[in-house]
């Protein structure tokens, strides 16, 4: 039964939640803060959580700091944060911190479900098996499911890894984001570039050695993104 961290701090909303979620079969720990949403993960009750739902606009440390936080604490678990708004600067920032995607308040049962899915899905290894990759000092381990930078282990949360490995897939060859989004996200909706850009920055902070001037995942303007060393 997958096992899922809901931090919200609004009473009747994680109450719906969480009822939603248990009776499609998750198990659900909640936290009303992000302190304690970091305490539960810390305890011995932690190592179950396979997934973290976070509101961004918690009292006390928001939502952000507890995001970052998670990624400091593991690069594998999958975050889907909650914003009330949509704003643009709040997914964007939220998507920076390293959640792997988002949904807005209110959010719908199926489509929280659906969510939930996509990003326990990110998270199972991969079958396909396409040969391993080494590329002047970037390593791909597809079978392994490891990446490393000059002899140093990446570790990657499950969305970056998985779009590493569809772009790496195809050397050379444009991928659109929308596409991207269908493959990595698996988004039944397309057209949220956002999504796509701030993974394709994260990733770009640990592979490359100038982020700015990247030599494996390339923009190609109007059209997306190419794989392939400079």
């Amino acid at each position: 039964m997958p096992h899922v961290l809901l931090i919200e701090d609004d009473v009747s909303v994680r109450d719906g939640m969480e009822l939603v979620l248990r009776r499609h079969g998750y198990g659900v720990d909640t936290a009303a803060t992000g302190e304690q949403a970091l305490a539960l993960l810390a305890g011995t009750h932690g190592a179950r959580i396979e997934l973290a739902v976070l509101d961004l606009m918690l009292p006390g440390m928001d939502g952000f700091e507890v995001c970052r936080r998670i990624r400091a604490r593991s690069a594998t678990l999958p975050v889907i944060m909650l914003t009330a708004r949509g704003d643009d600067s709040d997914i964007v920032t939220g998507l920076e911190a390293g959640a792997d995607d988002y949904v807005v308040k209110p959010v719908t049962a199926p489509v929280l479900k659906a969510r939930i899915r996509a990003a326990l899905r990110r998270a199972e290894p991969s079958a396909r098996q396409e040969p391993d990759a080494d590329l002047a000092g970037l390593v791909i381990d597809r079978a392994g499911l490891t990446v490393t930078r000059n002899g140093t282990l990446v570790p990657l949360p499950p969305t970056e890894l998985r779009l590493l490995l569809e772009l790496s897939a195809s050397p050379g060859r444009v991928l659109s984001r929308d596409q991207l989004l269908e493959s990595v996200w698996d988004h039944s909706f397309l057209g949220d570039s956002r999504l796509v850009d701030a993974a394709v920055g994260r990733l770009r902070a640990k592979i490359e050695d100038v982020p700015s001037k990247p030599r494996y995942i390339q923009t190609v303007r109007g059209f997306g993104y190419r794989f392939g060393p400079l």
